[in-house]
C-alpha cells in the first residue's frame, strides 16, 4: 500500500516489499547517485551483491543519507567462487567492510553451486545464530535445490530471490516457497524494460494512467512477491515506485499470469557455468 511498507519474514523480520536493485550499477558515482535518489524518494530497501562490485558505493550512499541504520534494509550475496564454509564467513566480512556496516539485514547464497551450497548455508546459519545478520536466504534455488537444503539444514531460508516476470511466473515454485514460509523475491521483474512490448500490459496501463513497467511492478506485489527493479536514472527510480495509487483487479492479474512461457532472460539455475 505504500513505498515503505513491509512483509514479515518467518522470523518476524520486517522486509520492505519494494526496493532498489543495483546489478550493473557502476561502482562510484553512478551507484552512489542511484541509491541516494532512491532513499530520497522513500525507498528503504537496497539490494547489492559481492559480484556487483559496487558495495563500497552503496555503503557511502547509505552513510551520506544520514538515516538511521535500522531504517534501511540492506541485502548482499555471497558469490559462487567464495562458496564453502570458511570462505563464506570470510566473504561476509569483506562485504560488511566494503559496505561500512556492522550487519546486513539479509544475506543470500547467490547461486546453488553443486557440492558447495550446503556448507555455504551452514556458514549463513552460523552468522544468523550469532546475530551477525538479521535474516538469511537463497537466490536462484529451484524446488529440488530447496528440498536438498531443507533436508540438510537447521534453518528454513527466509527468502528465495528468483528471476520473476510475466514470461517466467513459476507458480508451482512460488506456491512451494509460500508453503514453507519462504518469501519469494523478484529479480529482472520488468524483463529489462521489455514488458512494454506486450499489448495486454500496455492496455491495462492505459486504464489506470500507468506505464507497462508500473503495471508489472504492481502485479509483482499483488502476487505477494517482493520486487527490486534496478535503475540508475533518477526519474525512472521515482517512476518505478509510483505504483501505490491503483490496484489491479483479479482478471487483470490473471491476464498477466497468462503470458507465462517459462522463458528466462538470465541463466538457468540448473545449467550455469560460473
Amino acid at each position: 500500500t505504500d513505498l515503505m511498507g513491509t512483509v514479515s519474514l518467518h522470523n518476524s523480520v520486517q522486509m520492505p516489499y519494494f526496493g532498489l536493485g543495483v546489478f550493473q550499477s557502476t561502482e562510484g558515482e553512478e551507484v552512489f547517485n542511484a541509491v541516494n535518489w532512491a532513499l530520497e524518494a522513500g525507498y528503504r530497501h537496497i539490494d547489492t551483491a559481492a559480484i556487483y562490485q559496487n558495495e563500497v558505493g552503496v555503503g557511502k550512499a547509505i552513510e551520506n543519507s544520514n538515516m538511521k541504520r535500522e531504517d534501511i534494509f540492506v541485502t548482499s550475496k555471497v558469490w559462487n567462487s567464495d562458496q564453502g564454509y570458511d570462505s563464506t564467513l570470510n566473504a561476509y566480512e569483506v562485504s560488511l567492510k566494503k559496505l561500512n556496516l556492522d550487519y546486513l539485514d539479509l544475506y543470500l547464497i547467490h547461486w546453488p553451486v553443486a557440492g558447495k551450497f550446503i556448507d555455504t548455508w551452514k556458514a549463513l546459519e552460523k552468522l544468523y545464530t550469532e546475530g551477525r545478520v538479521k535474516a538469511i536466504g537463497v537466490s536462484n534455488f529451484l524446488q529440488h535445490h530447496l528440498n536438498e537444503l531443507l533436508y540438510k539444514s537447521e534453518i528454513v531460508p527466509m527468502v528465495n530471490q528468483m528471476e520473476f516476470h510475466p514470461l517466467l511466473v513459476q507458480q508451482r515454485l512460488l506456491d512451494f516457497c509460500k508453503s514453507k514460509g519462504i518469501q519469494y523475491q523478484a529479480w529482472s521483474p520488468i524483463m529489462r524494460g521489455k514488458v512494454a512490448d506486450y499489448e495486454i500490459i500496455e492496455r491495462i496501463g492505459k486504464k489506470y494512467g500507468k506505464t507497462a513497467v508500473q503495471v508489472t511492478l504492481r502485479w509483482d506485489l499483488q502476487k505477494g512477491v517482493v520486487t527490486i527493479p534496478k535503475s540508475v536514472k533518477k526519474e525512472r527510480i521515482i517512476s518505478n515506485a509510483d505504483i501505490f495509487d491503483f490496484e489491479l483487479i483479479p482478471e487483470e492479474v490473471a491476464q498477466i499470469d497468462a503470458l507465462d512461457k517459462n522463458e528466462r532472460t538470465g541463466p538457468d539455475p540448473d545449467n550455469f557455468n560460473f
